[in-house]
């Protein structure tokens, strides 16, 4: 799939924008707060509906306006379609081929993306909440059930949360109903990710052992705050863990165990990734941005987007270039960076954007 245009409307420091991208590389150059990066944010929220930068919808909306439109067409293997996402006073606004989409699951996945970010890099020595969220965002897009499992999930974790916070008096059967929701859909969340990250991990070796040059097997573990010997019986599992934590719950306030406590850990030569050097951890991120490019490809039939958020200069030339040879394999990438100096083996047929201001040129 690639991105033939793009239309925005009051989106960040753009009052209007009107773009017509290339197949294959796109390259947003310019110097910085001039917007470069807002463009591939508008690419990514158009795809994602949220920012990857902000969790506010305010901080995207220009200056003194009150609402934005960021519109483009998906060129597919099978179709072409339009995309249309407003935020208005009244809320948000999906639209594929122009009809409105009532539920987020419904739209998210139309067009799929795979973003490179500088935080990207924190992803082994980062928070938790950075996997989680790494997972949660690639494994929604190819897998919508797993999106409307994981909300109902936290709605329910949510309530369960607020119960145990604003009452004295806690109704023990009616936290054991709550529990047994919780037991449900958290079960499915766990199943999801465990499948996804089996599949990941074995796109991410090959990788891997590519960049490193056969010298490192990487494997991925899923950690999670619920004993899992026995995955057959993950609700099982779930159920104990929950009445173990129930004292501490009650004391806390909140819920100490489940899907929202999970973890992910990468090991390179069975050692803990954490304890690597700064270049491994490029590699294992590399590894893991590439073989998600495969894992999509593999499960949709569709070669998803490539935004490459002024991350090539933090990369030495080596792992540049095993980026580049993807780049130049059939996928739409976008690039953001201040400058071309650091950016070799280039394929010819490329489009370069400058960016001034929040002109495009």
């Amino acid at each position: 799939m690639w991105l033939k245009s793009l239309k925005l409307k009051h989106f960040r420091n753009y009052e209007e924008a009107d773009i017509h991208f290339h197949p294959g590389l796109n390259i947003f150059l310019g110097q910085n707060a001039q917007g470069k990066t807002n463009i591939l944010e508008s690419i990514y929220f158009l795809a994602l509906t949220r920012s990857h930068r902000t969790r506010s919808d305010k901080d995207l909306v220009h200056f003194q306006e009150k609402e934005l439109r960021v519109s483009g067409i998906i060129e597919k293997s099978t179709s072409t379609i339009p995309l249309d996402i407003e935020l208005t006073t009244k809320g948000r606004i999906t639209k594929i081929n122009h009809l409105k989409q009532s539920r987020l699951s419904d739209y998210i996945g139309t067009m799929i993306v795979v973003l490179f970010a500088p935080e990207d890099l924190q992803l082994i020595k980062g928070s938790p909440s950075l996997r989680r969220k790494f997972i949660d965002i690639e494994l929604g897009q190819i897998k919508p059930l797993y999106l409307s499992d994981l909300s109902n999930y936290n709605h329910i974790l949510k309530q369960r949360n607020s119960y145990l916070k604003n009452n004295q008096q806690i109704d023990e059967n009616f936290l054991s109903v709550l529990d047994e929701q919780l037991v449900e859909y958290g079960c499915r969340v766990i199943q999801h990710r465990l499948d996804f990250l089996q599949k990941l991990e074995k796109f991410a070796q090959e990788k891997h052992l590519e960049i490193s040059q056969k010298k490192e097997i990487l494997t991925i573990e899923y950690q999670s705050s619920i004993p899992l010997q026995q995955v057959d019986n993950i609700q099982e599992s779930f159920r104990l863990a929950l009445d173990k934590s129930r004292k501490r719950d009650l004391f806390k306030q909140n819920t100490g165990v489940g899907p929202h406590r999970d973890d992910i850990s990468f090991f390179i030569n069975k050692m803990d990734a954490n304890y690597g050097s700064q270049g491994q951890h490029r590699s294992v991120v590399l590894s893991l941005k590439l073989a998600e490019i495969k894992l999509i490809e593999n499960i949709t039939k569709e070669i998803p987007i490539l935004l490459l958020d002024d991350v090539m200069s933090e990369l030495d030339n080596d792992r540049q270039l095993k980026l580049l040879e993807t780049i130049s394999q059939n996928i739409q990438t976008f690039i953001t960076t201040t400058t071309l100096d650091h950016l070799q083996h280039l394929p010819e047929d490329i489009k370069i954007f400058n960016i001034v201001n929040g002109v495009v040129k």
